[in-house]
C-alpha cells in the first residue's frame, strides 16, 4: 500500500507540482517556523509565545528521540524507482516525518493560541500539506507521515496549556527553565562528544543533538531574562518591526556561520546552543539596555 502510494504521486510528478511541494515543505521546516514564533514571542503575545516554543521544543525532541531508535530508511533509499527530491531537507532517518511533526505541533498549538475558526481551518490545510508534500517528494513513508501527525497532535493536546499555566507562575517556570535547558544543554554536549570520537550513529545523533541543544540555550535564555529582564511585547508597529528585524538578522547570522566555522561537530553544537540563547534570553537582556529615542527596544515590566 505504501509504495502504491509514493508509486503514484511519482507518476503525478511535474515541474510545477514540484514547485508547490517545495512550497508547502516550506512551511513545515525549521527556519520558517522560527521566524514566526519569534514574532509571536518578541512582539506579539509572550505567554503564547513561550508556550508554542515549549510544545514545538518537546515534539521535536522527542521526534528525533524516536528517529535515533526505529532508524527506519526513508522510501528513495530502498525503492529505486523513487526519486527523492529537496533532499538538503531529508537529514536524519526517516520514522517519524520530521516536517509534519513540527507542522503538527506548531500550527495545531497556534490555533489553540488564536482560538480563531478560519485560521484554525488555515492550520489544518498547513498540517496537510506538509505531510503530503513530503510524500510527493519521496523523502517520507505514508505511515512517516501519520506518526509525525499522530506526535504532533498528541503533544500539542497534552502540553500546549500547562506551558501556559507554567508560564504565568514565575518561579515554577524559572525552576523549570534551569532543569530543562541545563539537561539539554549536558545531554547535547554528551552526544558532541560521543560523535566526535567517531562512535555512535551520526545520522541518528546528529539532528537530536542539534534539538537538545537549541532547547537547553532556549531555556537557560528564558531563565535569564525572566530572572533579569521580564520585558514586555508593547511598543508602537515600527518599534516592533525594528525589534524583530534585528532580531532575525542576528539569528541569520548565527545560524550562517556554519559557512565559515570548521565543520566540526562541536561549532554545530555551539551554533544551535546560541541561537536558542539569543533568541529567548540574550536579546531581549540586550534589548532591554538599548534605547532609541528614551525608549528601550525590549521595554521592561514593572
Amino acid at each position: 500500500m505504501q509504495e502504491a502510494i509514493l508509486g503514484f504521486f511519482q507518476r503525478i510528478a511535474s515541474p510545477t507540482l514540484d514547485t508547490l511541494a517545495n512550497i508547502c515543505s516550506l512551511v513545515g521546516e525549521s527556519g520558517f517556523i522560527i521566524a514566526v514564533v519569534a514574532a509571536v514571542y518578541w512582539c506579539v503575545n509572550k505567554k503564547k509565545g513561550f508556550a508554542i516554543c515549549s510544545t514545538l521544543l518537546t515534539s521535536l525532541v522527542t521526534m528525533n528521540l524516536l528517529k535515533a531508535v526505529v532508524r527506519a530508511p526513508r522510501p528513495f533509499q530502498v525503492l529505486p524507482e523513487i526519486e527523492g527530491k529537496r533532499l538538503s531537507t531529508a537529514t536524519g532517518y526517516s520514522f517519524p516525518s520530521g516536517h509534519t511533526t513540527a507542522a503538527a505541533t506548531f500550527y495545531s498549538s497556534s490555533a489553540f493560541a488564536a482560538r480563531k475558526r478560519v485560521l484554525s481551518i488555515i492550520c489544518a490545510i498547513a498540517i496537510v500539506l506538509v505531510g503530503v508534500s513530503r510524500m510527493y517528494l519521496g523523502v517520507h513513508w505514508p505511515i512517516d507521515v501519520a506518526g509525525g501527525l499522530i506526535l504532533g497532535m498528541t503533544i500539542s493536546l497534552a502540553t500546549y496549556r500547562l506551558y501556559e499555566n507554567l508560564f504565568d507562575n514565575r518561579k515554577a517556570s524559572l525552576l523549570y527553565a534551569v532543569i530543562v535547558g541545563a539537561a539539554g544543554t549536558v545531554a547535547a554536549a554528551i552526544i558532541t562528544i560521543i560523535l566526535s570520537m567517531g562512535k555512535g550513529d551520526p545520522v541518528a545523533l546528529t539532528d537530536l543533538m542539534k534539538m537538545l541543544a537549541l532547547a537547553g540555550g532556549g531555556y537557560l535564555g528564558f531563565a535569564l531574562e525572566r530572572k533579569y529582564v521580564n520585558y514586555s511585547v508593547d511598543g508602537t508597529g515600527g518599534r516592533k518591526l525594528l525589534r524583530y528585524v534585528v532580531g532575525i538578522v542576528v539569528l541569520l547570522l548565527i545560524m550562517g556561520s556554519k559557512a565559515i566555522l570548521p565543520s566540526h561537530m562541536f561549532f554545530g553544537f555551539l551554533r544551535y546552543l546560541l541561537c536558542g540563547f539569543w533568541a529567548i534570553g540574550l536579546y531581549p537582556f540586550l534589548g532591554s539596555k538599548i534605547r532609541i529615542k528614551g525608549i528601550a527596544l525590549f521595554p521592561t515590566m514593572a
